[in-house]
């Protein structure tokens, strides 16, 4: 669950071959917010998360090839193991999680501009952005 956010940043920068310096701030600037803003739960678990958000993806983008061909199928397959722990979790708690990370995966998507500018979402995100990997979690 913690590695989730730093997966969903490294699909959705990446998607497109090159994870520029934006999606990357961009995924930061999030996971910074939700530490303010989310549930008194998925506060402190954000808190643990936008730590050394930076180094936690660099750390973890090496564990997986460089090309977005091969990277992106294992990232789905890691992430797609959610649909897992989400029913052992409180209803709620995953929910709002299953939110999060959807809302980090557009606002990544959109800090890079895309094809039309700003706030646009390119092709190559547009395929991972609304996760669909993950089964929304019962509410």
């Amino acid at each position: 669950m913690y590695k989730a956010p730093v997966l969903v940043a490294i699909l959705i920068a990446g998607a497109d071959g090159d994870i520029d310096r934006t999606e990357i701030r961009e995924g930061m600037m999030q996971a910074k917010k939700k530490q303010k803003i989310a549930s008194t739960e998925l506060m402190e678990f954000y808190r643990e998360i936008g730590e050394d958000f930076e180094d936690k993806l660099k750390i973890v983008l090496q564990g997986y090839p460089v090309e977005a061909s091969q990277r992106n199928p294992l990232i789905v397959e890691e992430l797609s193991r959610l649909n897992d722990v989400f029913p052992q979790l409180d209803r709620n708690f995953s929910a709002q999680y299953y939110q999060s990370i959807c809302d980090l995966a557009m606002k990544i998507a959109q800090s890079s501009g895309g094809l039309l500018g700003m706030k646009s979402v390119g092709t190559a995100e547009a395929r991972y952005v609304k996760l669909p990997m993950i089964n929304a979690p019962a509410t």
